[in-house]
């Protein structure tokens, strides 16, 4: 306490927290820890098929959470949902286009409807469509077309916007005491070679964690973005032996992380119950 300043009383220091027979009325309540626990919790992870979005979903399965996981490929959801399963929790697949505002709507009502509620979304769903924005070579330019921006715009950015607006509504309307929205972002938010597109989107979706903490927290949503240096993906996976060794050889720490690094940055979001607005960079030193 800083001296000269009166003392908060416990019903101010509490968490806010909403009246479940009011939507429109907020009260206060005791904070009784300073963790939430995801065990039991229904938390959506979009982009869950493989990857990052499968590391997130294994790792909040394996806490206890009852993990929505979105994708439109129906087999990699249903090794995604073996994998959470097989890490002692539970997981169950919904198909659903991030980008289209139809389907998401339908995406969360049936994620209320089939798992009895909603805790969380980790809006991890992404596409990379990398080009130059202008290219000059022998006498000619060309533009990155318009379509190849706007198809990861709609999907990194619109489908974030969608996803954490339907939860947040979600949320509100059932009532949850403590409710969170993690964005993925990248390093690439400060600017990637070729990737307009792509950073600007996930620039984007590192300023909307911090915009929606200060929207959202008079219903007691938190809200976070993890940002994913060097990781090792299937596309990561799949360079040549070269390529691969500069990636490494740009990590202060010399390797480079694995999807799990990143899930357990996405569990710190969800259990440190003071946590909200900010972008963890995950990156091994590369920034």
């Amino acid at each position: 306490m800083i001296q000269g300043q009166p003392r908060l009383s416990e019903s101010v220091i509490g968490a806010r927290g909403r009246d479940s027979h009011n939507p429109g009325r907020f009260h206060t309540q005791q904070t009784t820890g300073f963790s939430m626990d995801v065990k039991d919790k229904v938390i959506v992870v979009t982009g869950a098929g493989r990857g990052l979005g499968r590391g997130i979903a294994k790792m909040l399965a394996s806490k206890g959470a009852k993990v929505a996981c979105v994708d439109l490929n129906e087999a990699d959801l249903a090794e995604t949902v073996q994998v959470c399963k097989d890490a002692g929790g539970d997981g169950q697949a919904f198909i659903a286009n991030v980008a289209k505002e139809d389907d998401v709507e339908k995406l969360f009502a049936d994620v209320v409807s089939e798992l009895g509620g909603l805790h969380g979304v980790v809006n991890n769903a992404g596409i990379t469509r990398d080009g130059l924005l202008v290219k000059a070579k022998d006498g000619q330019i060309t533009k990155m077309p318009l379509q190849q921006w706007q198809a990861v715009i709609d999907v990194n950015l619109t489908g974030v916007f969608l996803c954490a607006r339907e939860a947040a509504a979600k949320m509100i309307e059932l009532g949850v005491d403590e409710g969170v929205i993690v964005n993925i972002s990248s390093l690439a938010r400060q600017g990637s070679f070729g990737q307009s597109n792509y950073s600007a989107a996930k620039s984007g979706v590192a300023a909307l964690a911090e915009v929606w903490a200060k929207e959202l927290a008079r219903y007691n949503i938190r809200t976070g973005a993890v940002a994913p240096g060097t990781i090792n993906t299937d596309m990561i996976a799949a360079m040549k032996a070269e390529a691969r060794d500069r990636l490494v050889s740009a990590v202060p720490l010399k390797r480079i992380g694995e999807p799990e690094h990143i899930a357990m940055s996405v569990l710190f979001i969800f259990e440190n119950s003071y946590f909200t607005g900010r972008c963890i960079d995950t990156d091994g030193g590369l920034r």
